[in-house]
């Protein structure tokens, strides 16, 4: 099914991909801010919070045309984070899990806007699993065994209906602002992988070389920088522009002749353009 999608981007590489930080800082803002109604903190359509300047790691997918369609943000919790700093209140009076071997998994999100339903390649439980393998794969090979995610009842559900139930929970639910927020346990194991895997049909693996993603993001910016194609109305405008200009008969068969293709092809799909009548 193709080359894997998943961008591990950490303090050693983030120099390389400043761009994709910032779209997927974009992305975290139109789902979280937008759609979600989170009380985040957006500065020029960026969500960036105090836990992004202590070199987490971002698990980041993108698309065939080079956009970042989700992501996940992975912090050690030896330092600050979310659990212990934020959302303690969950815990109940226990002390945070405070271990090498034990990341926090948070700031989670895909682009819904963008994705469709399903379980093709460009669904949103298709990329779900997908940040989920490379987060589980990326965390394991660094010798990490549990991951703690804060997460809502509904992040529980696709969890559980994911092939990635968490295994315990820490504390007790309680509401946060308009979210009942609860910490899960999740295992680095390759059982949770294989699970992972197995719900979703990916076999390959995940992992964007950096060919894919030069190759995808080149693309993307040629696209953007293309001018945008032009409404039939406008094209009969340059047309009679065109005829205006025109020095002599020979100019003007050119111009005719062009006017005469474009509206064959225009034909051939089936649309017939609007005439102008001056």
């Amino acid at each position: 099914m193709g080359n894997g999608m998943i961008i591990i981007i950490d303090e050693l590489n983030r120099h390389k991909y400043a761009s994709i930080l910032e779209d997927m800082y974009k992305l975290r803002a139109r789902v979280f801010q937008d759609r979600l109604g989170w009380e985040v903190k957006v500065t020029d359509g960026k969500e960036i919070d105090e836990f992004d300047d202590l070199q987490p790691t971002h698990v980041v997918s993108i698309d065939d045309d080079g956009d970042v369609v989700g992501c996940m943000r992975l912090l050690q919790t030896t330092g600050p984070h979310m659990l212990a700093d934020v959302f303690y209140s969950i815990l109940e009076g226990e002390p945070p899990l405070r271990s090498a071997q034990v990341w926090e998994a948070t700031r989670f999100c895909v682009d819904t806007a963008k994705l469709s339903g399903g379980k093709t390649r460009n669904s949103i439980s298709y990329v779900t699993s997908e940040v989920m393998i490379g987060a589980f794969e990326y965390a394991q090979k660094a010798g990490v065994l549990d991951a703690v995610a804060v997460i809502d009842p509904v992040m529980n559900r696709v969890l559980k209906r994911s092939g990635n139930a968490p295994y315990d929970y820490l504390g007790n639910a309680k509401p946060m602002g308009k979210v009942t927020a609860m910490a899960a346990l999740m295992d680095c194991s390759d059982e949770r992988i294989e699970s992972v895997r197995a719900f979703s049909g990916i076999r390959h693996d995940v992992f964007a070389t950096d060919e894919d993603i030069h190759a995808r993001r080149s693309a993307r910016m040629n696209r953007q920088k293309a001018p945008a194609s032009k409404p039939i109305g406008d094209l009969h405008d340059y047309f009679a522009q065109q005829m205006r200009d025109a020095n002599d008969a020979e100019e003007v068969d050119a111009v005719k002749r062009l006017m005469q293709a474009v509206e064959e092809q225009l034909s051939d799909g089936g649309y017939q353009p609007e005439r102008r009548h001056s």
